[in-house]
Protein backbone atom coordinates (compact mmCIF):
# COMPACT_ATOMS: atom_id res chain seq x y z
CA UNK A 1 0.00 0.00 0.00
CA UNK A 2 1.70 3.11 -0.87
CA UNK A 3 1.11 6.39 1.24
CA UNK A 4 -1.57 7.66 -0.81
CA UNK A 5 -3.53 5.06 -0.15
CA UNK A 6 -2.99 4.29 3.07
CA UNK A 7 -4.00 8.43 3.90
CA UNK A 8 -6.95 7.98 2.23
CA UNK A 9 -8.21 4.85 4.03
CA UNK A 10 -8.57 6.63 6.78
CA UNK A 11 -10.20 9.91 5.01
CA UNK A 12 -14.29 10.61 4.94
CA UNK A 13 -13.82 10.77 1.05
CA UNK A 14 -12.99 6.77 0.69
CA UNK A 15 -16.62 6.58 1.15
CA UNK A 16 -17.51 8.26 -2.26
CA UNK A 17 -14.11 7.94 -3.71
CA UNK A 18 -13.15 4.44 -3.50
CA UNK A 19 -13.86 0.76 -4.25
CA UNK A 20 -16.39 -0.93 -6.80
CA UNK A 21 -20.07 0.02 -5.09
CA UNK A 22 -18.32 3.99 -5.53
CA UNK A 23 -18.56 3.95 -9.27
CA UNK A 24 -22.37 6.00 -9.57
CA UNK A 25 -20.53 8.40 -7.41
CA UNK A 26 -17.39 8.74 -9.15
CA UNK A 27 -19.24 8.92 -12.60
CA UNK A 28 -20.75 12.38 -11.11
CA UNK A 29 -16.72 13.33 -10.65
CA UNK A 30 -15.75 12.39 -13.92
CA UNK A 31 -18.38 14.64 -15.55
CA UNK A 32 -17.15 17.68 -13.79
CA UNK A 33 -13.67 17.08 -15.37
CA UNK A 34 -11.61 15.62 -12.16
CA UNK A 35 -8.88 12.72 -13.60
CA UNK A 36 -8.67 9.51 -11.95
CA UNK A 37 -5.64 10.86 -9.68
CA UNK A 38 -7.58 13.68 -8.43
CA UNK A 39 -10.27 12.05 -7.42
CA UNK A 40 -8.43 9.54 -5.24
CA UNK A 41 -6.63 12.35 -3.44
CA UNK A 42 -7.98 13.96 -0.49
CA UNK A 43 -11.06 16.10 -1.14
CA UNK A 44 -10.44 19.62 0.16
CA UNK A 45 -13.74 21.76 0.74
CA UNK A 46 -13.56 25.05 0.07
CA UNK A 47 -16.14 26.92 1.68
CA UNK A 48 -16.71 30.80 1.18
CA UNK A 49 -19.55 33.26 2.09
CA UNK A 50 -18.97 35.26 -1.07
CA UNK A 51 -22.20 37.40 -2.24
CA UNK A 52 -22.85 40.61 -3.76
CA UNK A 53 -24.78 41.55 -0.25
CA UNK A 54 -21.94 44.33 0.98
CA UNK A 55 -18.00 45.10 -0.01
CA UNK A 56 -16.91 42.16 3.09
CA UNK A 57 -18.01 39.68 1.07
CA UNK A 58 -17.36 40.60 -2.42
CA UNK A 59 -13.86 39.21 -2.81
CA UNK A 60 -14.24 36.31 -0.99
CA UNK A 61 -14.74 34.13 -4.87
CA UNK A 62 -11.21 35.33 -5.99
CA UNK A 63 -9.25 34.34 -2.64
CA UNK A 64 -10.85 31.18 -2.79
CA UNK A 65 -9.27 30.37 -6.30
CA UNK A 66 -6.06 30.73 -4.60
CA UNK A 67 -6.75 28.67 -2.18
CA UNK A 68 -7.75 26.21 -4.27
CA UNK A 69 -4.31 26.60 -6.31
CA UNK A 70 -2.37 25.85 -3.46
CA UNK A 71 -4.22 22.52 -2.42
CA UNK A 72 -3.83 21.24 -5.41
CA UNK A 73 -0.15 22.27 -5.78
CA UNK A 74 -0.14 20.01 -2.66
CA UNK A 75 -1.51 17.39 -4.11
CA UNK A 76 -5.27 17.03 -2.69
CA UNK A 77 -8.10 18.18 -4.86
CA UNK A 78 -10.06 21.74 -3.85
CA UNK A 79 -14.02 21.22 -3.53
CA UNK A 80 -15.68 24.59 -3.83
CA UNK A 81 -18.99 25.84 -2.28
CA UNK A 82 -20.19 28.63 -0.67
CA UNK A 83 -22.62 29.50 1.97
CA UNK A 84 -24.77 32.63 2.69
CA UNK A 85 -24.15 35.91 4.59
CA UNK A 86 -26.32 38.36 6.77
CA UNK A 87 -23.95 41.61 6.69
CA UNK A 88 -25.14 44.02 9.67
CA UNK A 89 -24.14 47.13 8.53
CA UNK A 90 -27.00 46.41 5.83
CA UNK A 91 -29.35 44.75 8.20
CA UNK A 92 -28.77 46.95 10.76
CA UNK A 93 -31.64 49.35 12.17
CA UNK A 94 -34.81 47.39 10.62
CA UNK A 95 -36.44 44.34 10.95
CA UNK A 96 -33.66 42.76 8.97
CA UNK A 97 -31.40 42.90 11.60
CA UNK A 98 -32.85 40.23 13.62
CA UNK A 99 -31.40 37.76 10.62
CA UNK A 100 -28.02 38.66 11.57
CA UNK A 101 -27.13 36.29 14.72
CA UNK A 102 -29.29 33.74 13.22
CA UNK A 103 -27.15 33.58 10.09
CA UNK A 104 -24.05 32.26 12.16
CA UNK A 105 -26.19 29.29 12.76
CA UNK A 106 -26.87 28.80 9.21
CA UNK A 107 -23.80 29.26 8.43
CA UNK A 108 -22.24 26.60 10.88
CA UNK A 109 -25.16 23.95 10.37
CA UNK A 110 -24.96 24.59 6.27
CA UNK A 111 -20.62 24.02 5.86
CA UNK A 112 -21.44 21.03 8.06
CA UNK A 113 -23.97 19.65 5.55
CA UNK A 114 -21.88 20.33 2.74
CA UNK A 115 -18.95 18.71 3.90
CA UNK A 116 -20.98 15.55 5.59
CA UNK A 117 -23.40 15.17 2.43
CA UNK A 118 -20.21 14.91 0.34
CA UNK A 119 -17.73 13.02 2.74
CA UNK A 120 -15.55 15.77 2.60
CA UNK A 121 -11.31 15.39 4.04
CA UNK A 122 -10.67 19.00 5.21
CA UNK A 123 -12.18 22.54 5.44
CA UNK A 124 -10.37 26.00 4.60
CA UNK A 125 -13.15 28.41 5.37
CA UNK A 126 -13.06 32.03 3.95
CA UNK A 127 -15.48 34.54 5.79
CA UNK A 128 -15.34 38.05 5.69
CA UNK A 129 -18.40 39.64 7.84
CA UNK A 130 -19.48 39.73 11.18
CA UNK A 131 -21.62 36.73 11.73
CA UNK A 132 -19.60 34.47 8.87
CA UNK A 133 -15.90 34.43 10.98
CA UNK A 134 -17.60 33.02 14.06
CA UNK A 135 -20.07 30.61 12.03
CA UNK A 136 -16.97 29.14 9.84
CA UNK A 137 -15.05 28.79 12.93
CA UNK A 138 -18.12 26.74 14.38
CA UNK A 139 -18.51 24.40 11.36
CA UNK A 140 -14.93 23.59 11.51
CA UNK A 141 -14.66 22.61 15.57
CA UNK A 142 -18.40 20.52 14.86
CA UNK A 143 -16.96 18.78 12.38
CA UNK A 144 -13.23 18.22 13.49
CA UNK A 145 -11.52 17.62 9.97
CA UNK A 146 -8.47 19.39 9.39
CA UNK A 147 -9.48 22.61 9.01
CA UNK A 148 -7.94 26.90 8.28
CA UNK A 149 -9.42 29.86 8.74
CA UNK A 150 -8.82 32.68 6.42
CA UNK A 151 -10.86 36.24 6.61
CA UNK A 152 -11.57 38.31 3.48
CA UNK A 153 -9.25 41.38 4.17
CA UNK A 154 -10.44 44.60 6.28
CA UNK A 155 -11.87 47.65 3.75
CA UNK A 156 -9.71 50.88 3.40
CA UNK A 157 -10.30 53.69 5.06
CA UNK A 158 -12.59 56.73 3.10
CA UNK A 159 -11.74 59.99 3.39
CA UNK A 160 -14.11 63.12 4.35
CA UNK A 161 -12.79 66.51 4.38
CA UNK A 162 -9.16 65.79 4.31
CA UNK A 163 -9.91 62.93 7.34
CA UNK A 164 -10.20 59.20 7.55
CA UNK A 165 -13.82 57.66 7.88
CA UNK A 166 -15.40 54.61 8.72
CA UNK A 167 -18.80 53.11 8.23
CA UNK A 168 -19.65 54.21 12.22
CA UNK A 169 -18.45 57.99 10.64
CA UNK A 170 -21.80 57.45 8.89
CA UNK A 171 -24.42 56.09 11.56
CA UNK A 172 -23.47 58.98 13.72
CA UNK A 173 -23.69 61.27 10.49
CA UNK A 174 -27.53 60.51 11.28
CA UNK A 175 -27.90 61.71 14.34
CA UNK A 176 -25.78 64.85 12.95
CA UNK A 177 -28.00 65.15 10.63
CA UNK A 178 -30.95 64.66 12.63
CA UNK A 179 -30.32 67.71 15.18
CA UNK A 180 -28.95 70.11 11.48
CA UNK A 181 -25.50 70.33 12.38
CA UNK A 182 -25.14 68.30 9.38
CA UNK A 183 -26.39 69.52 6.03
CA UNK A 184 -28.16 67.00 3.30
CA UNK A 185 -25.21 67.68 1.42
CA UNK A 186 -22.32 66.80 3.74
CA UNK A 187 -24.27 63.44 4.58
CA UNK A 188 -23.87 62.73 0.70
CA UNK A 189 -20.45 63.32 0.33
CA UNK A 190 -19.74 61.45 3.34
CA UNK A 191 -21.60 58.15 2.53
CA UNK A 192 -20.18 58.52 -0.84
CA UNK A 193 -16.68 58.08 -0.03
CA UNK A 194 -16.88 55.99 3.46
CA UNK A 195 -16.21 53.33 2.28
CA UNK A 196 -13.43 53.36 -0.71
CA UNK A 197 -12.44 49.34 -1.23
CA UNK A 198 -13.93 45.97 -1.21
CA UNK A 199 -13.08 44.54 2.56
CA UNK A 200 -14.91 44.34 6.03
CA UNK A 201 -15.73 46.91 8.57
CA UNK A 202 -12.33 48.83 8.98
CA UNK A 203 -12.06 49.51 12.80
CA UNK A 204 -11.70 46.79 15.72
CA UNK A 205 -15.90 46.13 15.23
CA UNK A 206 -16.83 42.70 15.38
CA UNK A 207 -15.60 41.37 11.92
CA UNK A 208 -12.13 42.37 12.70
CA UNK A 209 -12.45 41.68 16.56
CA UNK A 210 -12.85 37.94 15.38
CA UNK A 211 -10.46 38.40 12.61
CA UNK A 212 -8.19 38.97 15.44
CA UNK A 213 -9.49 35.55 17.55
CA UNK A 214 -8.82 33.65 14.71
CA UNK A 215 -5.15 34.28 14.97
CA UNK A 216 -5.25 34.39 18.84
CA UNK A 217 -7.12 31.17 18.71
CA UNK A 218 -5.16 29.20 16.22
CA UNK A 219 -7.20 28.49 13.49
CA UNK A 220 -5.65 30.90 11.26
CA UNK A 221 -2.40 31.46 9.60
CA UNK A 222 -0.49 34.21 11.50
CA UNK A 223 -0.26 37.60 10.01
CA UNK A 224 -3.21 36.43 7.71
CA UNK A 225 -5.78 38.31 9.52
CA UNK A 226 -4.71 41.34 9.44
CA UNK A 227 -4.31 42.16 5.53
CA UNK A 228 -6.74 44.49 4.26
CA UNK A 229 -8.85 42.86 1.24
CA UNK A 230 -7.56 45.11 -1.82
CA UNK A 231 -4.00 44.21 -0.82
CA UNK A 232 -2.21 41.08 -3.68
CA UNK A 233 -0.83 39.46 0.21
CA UNK A 234 -4.35 38.12 0.47
CA UNK A 235 -3.40 36.17 -2.49
CA UNK A 236 -0.54 34.79 -1.26
CA UNK A 237 -1.74 33.90 2.18
CA UNK A 238 -4.80 32.16 0.90
CA UNK A 239 -2.37 30.01 -1.51
CA UNK A 240 -0.39 29.30 1.54
CA UNK A 241 -3.24 28.28 3.65
CA UNK A 242 -4.23 25.72 0.36
CA UNK A 243 -0.75 23.88 0.74
CA UNK A 244 -0.87 23.91 4.38
CA UNK A 245 -4.33 22.36 4.86
CA UNK A 246 -2.51 18.92 3.01
CA UNK A 247 -0.01 18.94 6.04
CA UNK A 248 -2.55 19.01 8.70
CA UNK A 249 -4.38 16.52 6.37
CA UNK A 250 -1.27 14.03 6.84
CA UNK A 251 -0.13 15.13 10.54
CA UNK A 252 -4.05 14.47 11.12
CA UNK A 253 -4.13 17.70 13.09
CA UNK A 254 -7.51 18.78 13.99
CA UNK A 255 -9.73 21.76 15.25
CA UNK A 256 -9.70 20.51 18.80
CA UNK A 257 -6.64 19.57 18.92
CA UNK A 258 -6.31 23.46 18.34
CA UNK A 259 -9.13 25.02 20.19
CA UNK A 260 -8.81 24.07 23.83
CA UNK A 261 -9.53 25.66 26.81
CA UNK A 262 -6.22 27.65 27.06
CA UNK A 263 -6.57 29.00 23.22
CA UNK A 264 -10.02 29.98 24.20
CA UNK A 265 -8.30 32.00 26.65
CA UNK A 266 -5.92 33.09 24.43
CA UNK A 267 -8.57 34.52 22.11
CA UNK A 268 -10.38 36.54 24.73
CA UNK A 269 -7.38 38.18 25.81
CA UNK A 270 -6.79 39.54 22.52
CA UNK A 271 -9.99 40.70 22.43
CA UNK A 272 -9.52 42.82 25.52
CA UNK A 273 -6.52 44.12 24.29
CA UNK A 274 -7.53 45.05 21.26
CA UNK A 275 -10.76 46.78 22.61
CA UNK A 276 -12.90 44.43 20.35
CA UNK A 277 -16.93 43.91 20.23
CA UNK A 278 -18.63 42.84 23.51
CA UNK A 279 -19.91 40.25 20.76
CA UNK A 280 -17.20 38.22 20.97
CA UNK A 281 -18.90 37.23 24.59
CA UNK A 282 -21.46 35.74 22.32
CA UNK A 283 -19.02 33.91 19.58
CA UNK A 284 -16.60 32.74 21.95
CA UNK A 285 -18.57 30.61 24.07
CA UNK A 286 -20.51 29.06 20.87
CA UNK A 287 -17.13 27.95 19.60
CA UNK A 288 -16.65 26.66 22.72
CA UNK A 289 -20.02 24.74 22.42
CA UNK A 290 -19.18 22.76 19.45
CA UNK A 291 -15.51 21.79 21.21
CA UNK A 292 -17.79 20.22 23.99
CA UNK A 293 -15.78 22.91 26.38
CA UNK A 294 -17.71 25.20 29.20
CA UNK A 295 -16.75 28.57 28.53
CA UNK A 296 -19.39 31.21 29.11
CA UNK A 297 -19.88 34.53 29.38
CA UNK A 298 -18.14 34.65 33.10
CA UNK A 299 -15.24 32.79 31.61
CA UNK A 300 -14.87 35.20 29.15
CA UNK A 301 -15.56 38.43 31.20
CA UNK A 302 -13.03 36.68 33.64
CA UNK A 303 -9.99 37.09 31.22
CA UNK A 304 -11.21 40.25 30.29
CA UNK A 305 -11.04 41.83 33.39
CA UNK A 306 -7.35 40.60 34.10
CA UNK A 307 -5.87 41.29 30.30
CA UNK A 308 -4.69 45.17 29.88
CA UNK A 309 -5.99 47.20 26.97
CA UNK A 310 -3.20 47.55 24.88
CA UNK A 311 -4.36 48.56 20.35
CA UNK A 312 -5.45 52.29 19.86
CA UNK A 313 -8.00 51.25 17.28
CA UNK A 314 -11.37 52.34 16.52
CA UNK A 315 -14.00 52.82 17.86
CA UNK A 316 -12.59 53.88 21.43
CA UNK A 317 -8.71 55.02 19.18
CA UNK A 318 -7.52 56.55 16.31
CA UNK A 319 -6.42 53.68 14.06
CA UNK A 320 -8.09 51.15 12.23
CA UNK A 321 -7.06 47.41 11.29
CA UNK A 322 -4.92 48.54 7.90
CA UNK A 323 -2.73 50.81 10.68
CA UNK A 324 -1.81 47.73 12.78
CA UNK A 325 -1.34 45.48 10.03
CA UNK A 326 1.26 47.67 8.55
CA UNK A 327 3.10 48.42 11.64
CA UNK A 328 3.25 44.67 12.65
CA UNK A 329 -0.16 43.05 12.53
CA UNK A 330 -1.59 40.60 15.08
CA UNK A 331 1.32 38.85 15.68
CA UNK A 332 3.02 42.10 17.19
CA UNK A 333 -0.43 42.53 19.68
CA UNK A 334 0.31 39.02 20.77
CA UNK A 335 4.22 39.42 21.12
CA UNK A 336 3.39 41.52 23.79
CA UNK A 337 0.89 39.68 25.31
CA UNK A 338 2.86 36.81 25.09
CA UNK A 339 6.21 38.15 26.62
CA UNK A 340 4.42 39.96 29.69
CA UNK A 341 2.28 37.12 30.33
CA UNK A 342 -0.81 37.32 29.14
CA UNK A 343 -1.42 34.51 26.71
CA UNK A 344 -0.53 30.94 26.46
CA UNK A 345 2.66 30.05 24.34
CA UNK A 346 2.00 26.47 24.32
CA UNK A 347 -1.03 26.23 22.29
CA UNK A 348 -1.02 24.72 19.28
CA UNK A 349 -1.88 25.94 15.98
CA UNK A 350 -2.57 25.22 12.36
CA UNK A 351 0.94 26.05 11.38
CA UNK A 352 1.52 22.73 13.22
CA UNK A 353 3.81 24.58 15.58
CA UNK A 354 2.56 26.35 18.88
CA UNK A 355 2.20 30.29 19.50
CA UNK A 356 5.27 30.86 21.46
CA UNK A 357 7.06 28.85 18.39
CA UNK A 358 5.03 30.81 15.47
CA UNK A 359 5.84 34.29 17.53
CA UNK A 360 9.36 33.33 18.44
CA UNK A 361 11.13 35.78 15.78
CA UNK A 362 8.56 38.79 16.22
CA UNK A 363 9.87 41.56 17.29
CA UNK A 364 8.90 44.72 18.70
CA UNK A 365 8.18 48.22 16.68
CA UNK A 366 9.21 50.98 18.84
CA UNK A 367 8.56 53.46 15.81
CA UNK A 368 4.65 52.94 16.03
CA UNK A 369 2.44 53.88 18.60
CA UNK A 370 -0.83 51.56 17.18
CA UNK A 371 -0.26 49.13 19.48
CA UNK A 372 1.64 49.63 23.19
CA UNK A 373 3.76 46.93 25.47
CA UNK A 374 1.56 45.28 27.95
CA UNK A 375 3.60 46.52 30.34
CA UNK A 376 2.64 50.43 28.99
CA UNK A 377 -1.03 50.04 28.27
CA UNK A 378 -3.59 52.63 27.49
CA UNK A 379 -5.60 51.18 29.96
CA UNK A 380 -4.66 48.56 33.22
CA UNK A 381 -7.96 46.97 32.19
CA UNK A 382 -9.50 45.12 29.66
CA UNK A 383 -11.49 47.48 26.70
CA UNK A 384 -14.51 45.53 27.31
CA UNK A 385 -15.98 44.42 31.06
CA UNK A 386 -18.38 41.74 31.91
CA UNK A 387 -21.16 43.00 34.56
CA UNK A 388 -23.79 41.42 36.89
CA UNK A 389 -26.07 41.98 39.13
CA UNK A 390 -29.42 42.41 40.29
CA UNK A 391 -30.49 43.08 37.00
CA UNK A 392 -28.58 40.89 34.94
CA UNK A 393 -28.52 37.81 37.27
CA UNK A 394 -26.84 35.70 34.13
CA UNK A 395 -24.42 38.40 32.88
CA UNK A 396 -23.82 41.44 30.44
CA UNK A 397 -21.00 43.06 28.76
CA UNK A 398 -19.79 46.91 27.95
CA UNK A 399 -17.34 47.92 25.66
CA UNK A 400 -14.90 50.43 27.52
CA UNK A 401 -12.73 50.70 25.29
CA UNK A 402 -11.64 54.91 25.16
CA UNK A 403 -14.44 55.99 27.79
CA UNK A 404 -13.54 58.21 30.40
CA UNK A 405 -15.87 57.77 33.17
CA UNK A 406 -17.04 54.39 33.95
CA UNK A 407 -19.81 54.72 36.29
CA UNK A 408 -23.25 56.02 35.90
CA UNK A 409 -26.62 56.32 37.60
CA UNK A 410 -30.00 57.55 35.89
CA UNK A 411 -33.92 56.77 35.59
CA UNK A 412 -35.15 54.35 33.36
CA UNK A 413 -36.65 55.01 30.00
CA UNK A 414 -38.43 51.56 28.98
CA UNK A 415 -39.21 50.46 24.98
CA UNK A 416 -40.34 47.11 24.08
CA UNK A 417 -38.59 46.95 21.18
CA UNK A 418 -35.95 49.13 19.46
CA UNK A 419 -37.87 51.07 17.02
CA UNK A 420 -39.72 52.69 19.60
CA UNK A 421 -36.66 53.68 21.79
CA UNK A 422 -34.52 55.45 18.08
CA UNK A 423 -38.01 56.96 17.80
CA UNK A 424 -38.10 58.57 20.83
CA UNK A 425 -34.05 59.62 20.06
CA UNK A 426 -34.83 60.74 16.75
CA UNK A 427 -37.55 63.05 18.49
CA UNK A 428 -35.16 63.68 21.15
CA UNK A 429 -37.36 62.40 23.69
CA UNK A 430 -35.26 62.16 26.54
CA UNK A 431 -33.26 63.88 28.79
CA UNK A 432 -29.40 64.24 29.66
CA UNK A 433 -28.59 61.45 32.65
CA UNK A 434 -31.87 58.66 31.23
CA UNK A 435 -30.97 55.25 31.18
CA UNK A 436 -32.61 53.30 27.81
CA UNK A 437 -34.19 49.87 28.78
CA UNK A 438 -34.71 48.49 25.32
CA UNK A 439 -36.14 44.64 26.00
CA UNK A 440 -37.79 41.89 24.48
CA UNK A 441 -34.75 41.76 22.03
CA UNK A 442 -33.03 39.00 23.56
CA UNK A 443 -31.78 35.86 21.33
CA UNK A 444 -35.71 34.16 21.98
CA UNK A 445 -37.27 37.62 22.46
CA UNK A 446 -36.45 39.12 19.35
CA UNK A 447 -35.90 37.35 17.83
CA UNK A 448 -32.11 37.03 17.12
CA UNK A 449 -30.56 39.75 19.25
CA UNK A 450 -30.54 42.50 17.23
CA UNK A 451 -27.65 45.56 17.55
CA UNK A 452 -28.80 48.60 18.42
CA UNK A 453 -26.46 50.74 16.62
CA UNK A 454 -28.73 53.02 14.75
CA UNK A 455 -29.78 54.18 18.24
CA UNK A 456 -26.42 54.52 19.67
CA UNK A 457 -25.15 56.04 16.90
CA UNK A 458 -27.78 58.33 16.07
CA UNK A 459 -27.00 59.36 20.53
CA UNK A 460 -23.57 59.94 19.70
CA UNK A 461 -24.30 62.47 16.78
CA UNK A 462 -26.73 64.68 18.82
CA UNK A 463 -23.81 64.88 21.01
CA UNK A 464 -25.47 62.58 23.53
CA UNK A 465 -23.14 59.59 23.37
CA UNK A 466 -21.36 60.14 27.04
CA UNK A 467 -24.81 61.99 28.50
CA UNK A 468 -27.06 58.74 28.90
CA UNK A 469 -26.81 54.99 28.64
CA UNK A 470 -28.45 51.69 27.35
CA UNK A 471 -29.24 48.40 28.25
CA UNK A 472 -30.21 45.97 26.68
CA UNK A 473 -31.29 41.81 26.43
CA UNK A 474 -30.24 42.26 22.67
CA UNK A 475 -26.82 42.94 21.43
CA UNK A 476 -24.71 46.03 20.45
CA UNK A 477 -22.42 46.81 16.82
CA UNK A 478 -18.75 46.57 17.64
CA UNK A 479 -18.89 50.03 16.16
CA UNK A 480 -21.13 51.43 19.70
CA UNK A 481 -19.42 54.29 21.67
CA UNK A 482 -20.34 55.01 24.81
CA UNK A 483 -22.57 53.60 27.98
CA UNK A 484 -23.93 50.85 26.17
CA UNK A 485 -24.51 47.42 28.00
CA UNK A 486 -25.62 43.99 26.25
CA UNK A 487 -26.58 40.99 26.17
CA UNK A 488 -28.49 41.18 29.65
CA UNK A 489 -29.88 38.27 31.03
CA UNK A 490 -32.26 36.32 31.75
CA UNK A 491 -33.57 37.66 28.45
CA UNK A 492 -37.04 39.58 28.92
CA UNK A 493 -38.94 37.34 27.41
CA UNK A 494 -38.28 34.41 29.82
CA UNK A 495 -39.21 36.61 32.91
CA UNK A 496 -35.83 37.81 33.46
CA UNK A 497 -34.98 41.03 36.01
CA UNK A 498 -34.95 43.56 32.99
CA UNK A 499 -38.91 42.47 32.18
CA UNK A 500 -39.88 44.00 35.39
CA UNK A 501 -38.35 47.25 35.52
CA UNK A 502 -40.58 50.20 34.51
CA UNK A 503 -40.17 54.10 33.81
CA UNK A 504 -38.35 55.70 36.69
CA UNK A 505 -36.59 53.32 38.39
CA UNK A 506 -32.96 54.15 39.30
CA UNK A 507 -30.56 52.48 37.54
CA UNK A 508 -26.58 51.74 38.55
CA UNK A 509 -24.29 50.99 36.33
CA UNK A 510 -20.20 50.17 37.36
CA UNK A 511 -18.14 49.13 34.97
CA UNK A 512 -15.00 49.06 37.43
CA UNK A 513 -16.72 46.95 39.80
CA UNK A 514 -18.53 45.05 36.78
CA UNK A 515 -22.34 45.39 38.68
CA UNK A 516 -25.23 46.74 37.05
CA UNK A 517 -28.02 46.65 39.26
CA UNK A 518 -31.67 48.44 39.94
CA UNK A 519 -32.52 50.01 42.70
CA UNK A 520 -35.64 47.80 43.79
CA UNK A 521 -35.90 44.99 46.56
CA UNK A 522 -35.98 41.09 45.90
CA UNK A 523 -39.91 41.71 47.36
CA UNK A 524 -40.72 44.55 44.66
CA UNK A 525 -39.03 42.26 41.64
CA UNK A 526 -40.79 39.39 42.84
CA UNK A 527 -44.10 41.26 43.25
CA UNK A 528 -43.47 43.00 39.78
CA UNK A 529 -42.95 39.33 38.26
CA UNK A 530 -46.28 37.87 39.24
CA UNK A 531 -48.82 40.40 36.87
CA UNK A 532 -45.84 39.39 34.08
CA UNK A 533 -46.96 37.48 31.13
CA UNK A 534 -44.88 35.81 28.14
CA UNK A 535 -45.46 38.23 24.87
CA UNK A 536 -46.12 36.43 21.96
CA UNK A 537 -43.61 35.97 19.36
CA UNK A 538 -43.33 37.95 16.46
CA UNK A 539 -42.24 34.92 14.50
CA UNK A 540 -45.04 32.17 14.22
CA UNK A 541 -43.43 30.53 11.42
CA UNK A 542 -39.81 30.16 8.88
CA UNK A 543 -36.65 30.37 9.92
CA UNK A 544 -36.98 33.00 13.21
CA UNK A 545 -39.81 30.78 14.17
CA UNK A 546 -37.51 27.67 14.38
CA UNK A 547 -34.65 29.53 15.68
CA UNK A 548 -36.40 30.84 18.95
CA UNK A 549 -37.59 27.62 19.43
CA UNK A 550 -33.77 26.31 19.74
CA UNK A 551 -31.78 28.93 20.81
CA UNK A 552 -30.05 29.03 24.16
CA UNK A 553 -29.19 31.81 26.63
CA UNK A 554 -26.43 34.90 25.89
CA UNK A 555 -24.58 33.78 28.70
CA UNK A 556 -23.94 30.39 26.44
CA UNK A 557 -23.84 31.84 23.46
CA UNK A 558 -27.15 31.96 21.86
CA UNK A 559 -26.54 28.08 20.98
CA UNK A 560 -29.41 25.90 19.30
CA UNK A 561 -28.15 22.49 19.80
CA UNK A 562 -25.91 20.73 22.42
CA UNK A 563 -23.07 20.77 21.34
CA UNK A 564 -19.42 18.67 21.10
CA UNK A 565 -20.40 17.63 24.99
CA UNK A 566 -23.38 15.78 23.60
CA UNK A 567 -21.89 13.75 20.40
CA UNK A 568 -22.08 10.49 20.19
CA UNK A 569 -19.61 10.48 16.81
CA UNK A 570 -17.40 13.00 15.47
CA UNK A 571 -18.07 13.25 11.38
CA UNK A 572 -14.01 13.13 11.33
CA UNK A 573 -14.26 9.31 12.21
CA UNK A 574 -16.47 8.04 9.97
Amino acid sequence: MDAKTSLKSRLPSRHVTEGPAKAPHRSYLYAMGLTTEQIHQPLVGVASCWNEAAPCNISLMRQAQAVKKGVAAAGATPREFCTITVTDGIAMGHEGMKSSLPSREVIADSVELTIRGHSYDALVGIAGCDKSLPGMMMAMCRLNVPSIFIYGGSILPGTFKGQPVTIQDVFEAVGKHSVGSMSDGDLDTLERNACPSAGACGAQFTANTMATVSEAIGLALPYSAGAPAPYEIRDAFCMTAGEQIVDLIKANLRPRDIVTRKALENAAAVVSASGGSTNAALHLPAIAHECGIEFDLFDVAEIFKRTPYIADLKPGGRYVAKDMFEVGGIPLLMKTLLDHGYLHGDCMTVTGRTIAENLKNVKWNDEQDVVRPANKPLSPNGGVVGLKGNLAPDGAIVKVAGMENLKFSGPARCFDGEEACFEAVRKKQYKEGDVFVIRYEGPRGGPGMREMLATTAALYGQGMGNKVALITDGRFSGATRGFCIGHVGPEAAVGGPIAHVRDGDIIEIDAEKGTLDVKLTKAEFDERAKSWKPRESTASSGYLWKYAEQVGPARQGAVTHPGGAAEKACYADI
